[in-house]
């Protein structure tokens, strides 16, 4: 009876231990949770951000770490993108992505609050709430591989995809 009960709390420690596992955060250390509130409205900027608009296509709006502001330098993608819609009655799907840093959960909502920022220029530039739908996707979608800043920086964006 004894040694079921070793082998019951043996097993046991094992998945406590498992969910505990950790997040690289972008000085490459571990830690073991997200923070525990967002930044937004700071304007930290990231050491290998991606190339500025011209590079994108007018599709993509980049984003620092941990930010869900909107950079300067992509406010000429969003107007751009504002004046399609405004030609025709298209509704834009904003998608909102985070990278692979801090939880699951905190990475969709930070997301969602990147893709909130977009829709909000957009509004500010005539297109109506009703023509804009929302999705984050968090970390689950990126548009690189890689666990070091190059593939971060590409992967904390918001894309436009035309309905």
């Amino acid at each position: 009876m004894m040694t079921k009960f070793n082998l019951f709390a043996m097993a046991a420690a094992g998945l406590v231990l498992a969910g505990c596992s950790s997040t690289p955060t972008e000085e490459g250390t571990k830690t073991t949770a997200a923070p525990a509130t967002p930044v937004v409205g700071a304007t930290a900027a990231s050491a290998a951000a991606p190339a500025a608009p011209a590079a994108t296509a007018g599709s993509v709006v980049y984003f620092d770490f941990d930010r869900a502001e909107v950079k300067p330098e992509y406010m000429a993608v969003i107007k751009a993108q504002a004046a399609r819609l405004a030609g025709n009655a298209k509704k834009v799907t904003l998608e909102g992505h985070a990278d692979e840093r801090g939880t699951r959960e905190y990475n969709l909502g930070l997301g969602e609050r990147r893709a909130k920022s977009v829709a909000e220029v957009l509004k500010a530039n005539g297109i109506t709430a009703d023509r804009i739908k929302m999705v984050s996707f968090g970390e689950d979608r990126p548009a690189v591989e890689g666990h070091d800043e190059s593939a971060w920086s590409k992967n904390r964006r918001v894309e436009f995809v035309a309905q």
